[in-house]
This record gives C-alpha cells, structure tokens and sequence, in this order.
C-alpha cells in the first residue's frame, strides 16, 4: 500500500468515525459544537490581541464572558418581549385569515376571488377555537422549554459547557492546527494547507458576512413595517432578517407574512400594501447587489441551491445540530469537489499530451 493510499485510508476513517459519533451522540453534541464554532468565530481576533501583546488566555476569557454576558441580558430582557409578540400574531392569525376570506367572496371585487381561489374558504365557528389554541399552544410551548428537566438541562449545558469548551479550544486553537499539520504527510502538506485556507475562507467570508447582512436585514424590515404601522411589525421583520441566513427564504416569508396582515388590516388603501410588499424586495436586492458584495465578497464560492440544499439535507439527518454543521461541511465539499475537478482535468491533459 502506497503513502497516498494509506493517507487517504487514515483520512476517510476519521471521516466515516466523525460521521458514526455525529449520529450516535447528536443529542448531546449542540454544547460543543456551539462552543467550537464560537472558538473559530473568535480565534482570529484572539490572534490579533494576542499580537498586540495581551495574554491569549485573558483576550479570550474576557470575549467570551462579554458574550455570554450579552446572550443573557438578551434572554431577559428582549426574548420575553419578542415571545409575546409572536403569540399575540398566532392568535390573532385566525382572524387575518377570516378578514381575507370576507374579501375574496366579496362579490365588489371578483377579481381577488381569482388570485386567491374558490377554495379558500374557514368554517366561522372554528375561527375561535383555532385563535384560542394557537396562543395557548404557543404558550405551552414556551412554557415547557422552561420548565422542561431535558430543556433545562439544556439551557444549563449553553450557558456553562459551550462557553468553557469555546474558552478551552480559543486559548489552544494555533496549538490544535499544528498537530493537525504534523498528521499530513510533507509531500502533500502544501497542498492540503491550501485546500484548508479556501475552505477557511469560504466559511468565515459566508457566515461572517451573512450574519451582518441578516442583522441588517432584520433591522431595515423591522424598522419600515413599524413605520408603515403594520401590526406585528417589529417581529415579523425581525424574524424575516434572522432567517434570512438562508437565501431568499427570509425575504419569501416575511413577504407572505407581512401581505396577509398588511391586506387583512389596511383594505382598501393600497399604498401601505404596496410600501410593506415592496419592502421585501428592496431588501432582497440591497442585499444580492449591495451588502453581499462588500461584505462577503466575490470570492466565496457558495451556491445558494447548494447551500439551500446543505441545509434542509443536514437539518432533516441530524437536526439542529446539522444546521449548524451544514455551511462548513458545504463549503468543504464544494472546495474538495472543485479540487477533484481539477486535478482530473490536469491528468487527463497529461495523458493526452504525446511524450
């Protein structure tokens, strides 16, 4: 057996073994995966405190501490705030809906009856019923995540393990990528250091990137649905920014959202209707033409479909915690598949290069 091939052997082991453990203990893994993905969100700015000439172990515990910090002050404060917005939008959604059916069988207006169809249509009576027990079902949700032993245990697990396994892995992050180096063979140690650094650099160009745009987002969606004075405003734009981690889901949804209050509210003045659904597309484009490519930049190769893809496959195999794996290991295939292209092509022009 060749070097290559004994390479290659001890590598696809590690991956199929991180595969089986990524199955067999999903449960417990979201702690330390939140805490290595805070770890490499932090460790580069570490590194800069650290050559400015402050202590790699104190730049790291201080950033971590004012994270958490702020993670809970936001759980006390704004989440509260939030929940209850969102459970006075379930309850009131039944009533939206009822208000679009009284418009599409206005006989004034036939041509809303075409957009929405013949067969929209909700029983009266369960109208009630469906308002009354979303708000209670949201309330008992919400309820459970808090008073729920597994949950809580959970929410224990966040708030201790991640930050200590963040801490742990920052201060020794330099010390971890030199022993995963001294595992490369010479030969191909150039070459897997430059695969490293493109898959490094599509993963912290997107998410770092992406982040400040949906942040931005939220705060453009939430501020104009306010100003427009659609009901729910702040929390249907904040929610639309926050998923719009996935391409065009936020916008799509938060358009959808926002048009059934908007119409259910403000019929027939069309010029707030207007205002909120063009909302959504003025976003959409800011972000596509104007954030993405000063943000991001043009040298993330990370396909949205695929992305898309990465991270309904993952979420559905392993749930959340594959949502938070599915941007790198997307990156990572991408990177690897390209590199497979085009070592591919370059032996085959050799072997049909005449000697």
């Amino acid at each position: 057996m060749t070097k290559v091939s004994r390479s290659a052997a001890f590598w696809l082991s590690i991956a199929a073994v991180s595969l089986v453990l990524l199955v067999v203990l999903r449960h417990i893994l979201l702690p330390f995966v939140i805490g290595l993905t805070l770890a490499y969100l932090l460790a580069p700015l570490v590194s800069i405190l650290e050559r400015k000439g402050i202590n790699r172990a104190f730049a790291t515990l201080s950033i971590v501490l004012l994270l958490l910090s702020g993670f809970v002050a936001f759980t006390l404060v704004m989440l509260p705030a939030l929940a209850g917005e969102v459970t006075a939008f379930v309850e009131a959604l039944p009533g939206y809906l009822a208000r679009i059916q009284s418009l599409a069988a206005d006989a004034n207006h036939p041509w809303v009856r075409k957009i929405v169809g013949h067969e929209l249509s909700f029983d009266q009576p369960s109208i009630p019923i469906i308002s009354s027990a979303g708000g209670h079902w949201f309330g008992d949700v919400l309820s459970s995540v808090w008073s729920g032993g597994n949950a809580l245990l959970s929410l224990v697990s966040l708030l201790v393990v991640a930050p200590i396994v963040a801490i742990y892995v920052t201060i020794d992050w330099d010390k971890m990528i030199t022993t995963v180096d001294a595992w490369i063979a010479p030969k191909h140690r150039d070459e897997v250091r430059a695969l490293g650094r493109d898959i490094n650099d599509t993963v912290a160009g997107f998410v770092r990137g992406q982040t400040v745009i949906c942040l931005i987002l939220g705060v453009f969606y939430a501020a104009v649905l306010r100003s427009v004075g659609l009901h729910h405003g702040i929390a249907i734009g904040l929610i639309a920014g926050l998923i719009s981690f996935v391409p065009y889901l936020g916008a799509g949804t938060g358009f959808v959202i926002s048009m059934c209050v908007a119409i259910s509210q403000f019929w027939p003045n069309w010029t707030p209707i207007v205002v909120i659904g063009g909302t959504f597309f003025v976003g959409e484009m800011l972000a596509d033409y104007v954030l993405a490519p000063r943000i991001i930049g043009r040298r993330v190769k990370l396909n949205p479909v695929w992305l898309m893809f990465a991270l309904f496959a993952f979420g559905a195999l392993f749930g959340f915690i594959g949502l938070l794996l599915a941007v790198p290991l997307a990156a990572a295939i991408g990177v690897l598949l390209r590199f497979a292209i085009r070592k591919s092509g370059a032996q085959t022009m050799e072997a049909a290069t005449p000697p």
